[in-house]
């Protein structure tokens, strides 16, 4: 049994489940439009939290929530459940695959067995839509992979229930009704401002543009206060967070330009492309960091490449999205 459903490959798995699933049903979204008006674009500095021993750097808003966003401006009505017991909720799978419904679950990815090795990672917020089972195989829309995938039902079990740092625990998905007539504009307007206010007034130094401005500080500082070894972990998880798990490059920036160019038709407000077009110039900006801090991690580093130079790319990409975001906010009024 496998369900009629259009696979997509995509750059980042939330949005495009959130996409595939939207199309799915009759709205055609693509995955850059699921980012922007689930203001998916988000920055965090969260040393507090550890993922594999090392502070969190984060690019994008909390798994789930460009999902939650981006049907609640549509309209469209979400079911998500948890559960405590693996027979349950691989029960309820079963059951919403008999009835003919594609099921998202957020799984651990380093228990998918179809990951090739060298991508595997402990890793709890990657997102995929089962679409059908034979037997104890079930069939999957994973959307960074170019077709559709099998998994047998011991490893996604195991990817459903992986423990540790925001562990899944079985969580499940599922559209349950649409409206006729999403509003689409509206929709739009307040993704972006959502995104310009966390960006510019979040209340806390680690959060924003501040929060940029934070991890500036602190790249500079990691040479002396944990010394070199220390330090290129420190800037090597960074960089991993920002271009692989901030996918599509730059820590979600040119997804979020690819948004914006998309708004300037939907509203009809060609600015919007002439800020898509910045924010892709600050998406190449954040590259030259991670280029720099890659040679570091390497063993190649340049004479401009020291943690202070690093630092003030940072900062200066902190600046020009503190414009951008104004700019943007007083469009979306």
């Amino acid at each position: 049994m496998e369900i009629p459903f259009e696979h997509r490959q995509s750059a980042h798995c939330e949005t495009g489940v959130a996409a595939n699933l939207m199309t799915h049903y009759g709205l055609d979204i693509n995955e850059s439009m699921a980012f922007g008006i689930g203001s998916g674009l988000f920055f965090g500095y969260l040393p507090f939290i550890r993922l594999n021993h090392l502070p969190l750097t984060t690019y994008r808003i909390n798994t789930g929530g460009i999902m939650k966003r981006l049907t609640k401006r549509l309209g469209v009505q979400l079911s998500m459940t948890q559960f405590r017991n693996p027979a349950k909720a691989m029960d309820a799978l079963d059951r919403k695959l008999e009835e003919g419904v594609p099921v998202g679950c957020q799984t651990g990815g380093y228990w998918l067995p179809y990951f090739p090795q060298a991508y595997r990672f402990h890793f709890n917020m990657h997102n995929i839509v089962v679409i059908g089972r034979d037997g104890e195989d079930y069939k999957i829309s994973d959307p960074i992979f170019e077709a559709p995938v099998t998994c047998h039902r011991r490893d996604l079990v195991k990817a459903r229930f992986a423990k540790g740092a925001l562990a899944p625990k079985g969580k499940m998905y599922f559209v349950e009704s649409l409206p006729s007539a999403p509003d689409l504009p509206r929709a739009v307007k307040r993704g972006i401002r959502e995104v310009c206010r966390t960006m510019l007034k979040a209340p806390v130094s680690m959060i924003g543009v501040k929060g940029i401005r934070k991890l500036a500080q602190q790249v500079e500082r990691w040479p002396r206060k944990f010394g070199s070894e220390k330090a290129l972990l420190y800037l090597g998880q960074v960089i991993r967070m920002q271009e692989e798990i901030g996918t599509g490059g730059a820590g979600f920036r040119f997804i979020y330009a690819a948004f914006l160019q998309q708004a300037a038709d939907v509203l009809a407000t060609p600015r919007f492309a002439e800020l898509a077009s910045e924010m892709t110039a600050i998406g190449d900006h954040w590259r030259q960091f991670a280029v720099a801090g890659a040679r570091n991690c390497k063993g190649r580093a340049r004479p401009g490449d020291s943690y202070a130079a690093m630092a003030a790319i940072l900062n200066q990409c902190a600046d020009r999205e503190a414009a951008l975001y104004k700019d943007l906010l007083a469009l979306a009024a």
